[in-house]
């Protein structure tokens, strides 16, 4: 992406990229029911995936190659660390993924919604297909917002306050008996992590040297893929030895714990402004 797009238009692409990825989270799911449905088994919808496979394959073997310098570094375990060594001695990325990382580890309550569904809310099937929804809606939401307004002008305190955001609702779900209110309350989970998500990714391209980004976004991308994973066994864990409101609600004061521990420990964080300023610092 850093090849085909300008420093001040990456913001606003990094934030369309998300919404698609949302969108298509939302609609993927609905079209593949219809198309079972309709089809009268599951054969012809995997068949149209691997034809959409296909069409993506096309359209990025289609993009012009760009001009770019590349390196020449033999492969060797110090070219492997290198990657690593960056992110450890770039304190405002590594409080960045570090930040993601905790939250959404302690925050999740995405792998309790049929708990949540059948033994608190007391509602069925449909109502637990809305609330899987819901993330995805208000993450939708908020990209296309993000993509319309200005770049953000504090990125820094923006993404420390939408974490706090974000373990404020996951308390408030771990709390509410009412459908609608834990309705909102994921939807408002998904805007906000939405926008850590884009502060995080436009901060780690464009604060990365081009010979070692395809490594930071690797450990970047293990980061994300870990937090997802071990957040929904910690949600489980914690779930089956206290029950699943104390697993949302301590996940969502851990959520805040974290973000006054990140902010202590790299108080740069707090004063990073536009993030176009930061290319190559």
């Amino acid at each position: 992406m850093w090849q085909l797009i300008p420093v001040s238009a990456f913001t606003n692409a990094a934030t369309w990229n998300s919404s698609s990825f949302q969108l298509a989270s939302v609609i993927g799911p609905a079209l593949g029911g219809f198309g079972i449905a309709f089809l009268g088994s599951a054969t012809g919808v995997y068949v149209l995936a691997a034809i959409a496979g296909f069409m993506c394959f096309i359209l990025t073997a289609a993009i012009s190659k760009q001009k770019t310098i590349r390196s020449t570094e033999p492969i060797s375990l110090k070219a492997l660390s290198a990657g690593a060594k960056f992110v450890w001695e770039n304190q405002l990325i590594l409080a960045a993924i570090t930040l993601d990382m905790f939250a959404v580890l302690l925050g999740g309550a995405i792998a309790l919604l049929p708990i949540f569904a059948k033994d608190i809310l007391q509602v069925g099937p449909l109502e637990l297909g809305y609330l899987q929804a819901a993330p995805s809606i208000g993450a939708l939401f908020m990209a296309i917002i993000l993509a319309y307004l200005p770049p953000l002008r504090q990125a820094g305190p923006a993404l420390l306050w939408s974490v706090v955001g974000f373990g404020v609702v996951t308390i408030i779900f771990g709390l509410s008996r009412w459908f609608w209110l834990s309705l909102l309350m994921l939807v408002l989970s998904g805007a906000l992590d939405t926008i850590s998500v884009v502060i995080r990714h436009t901060l780690v391209q464009i604060r990365t040297p081009d010979n070692l980004r395809g490594r930071v976004a690797a450990i970047n991308s293990v980061f994300i893929s870990a937090s997802n994973e071990l957040g929904g066994f910690e949600s489980g864990l914690t779930a089956a030895l206290f029950g699943p409101i104390i697993s949302v609600v301590g996940g969502g004061i851990g959520t805040i714990a974290v973000v006054i521990a990140v902010a202590a420990i790299w108080p740069g964080i707090a004063k990073l402004g536009a993030l176009q300023e930061y290319e190559g610092k």
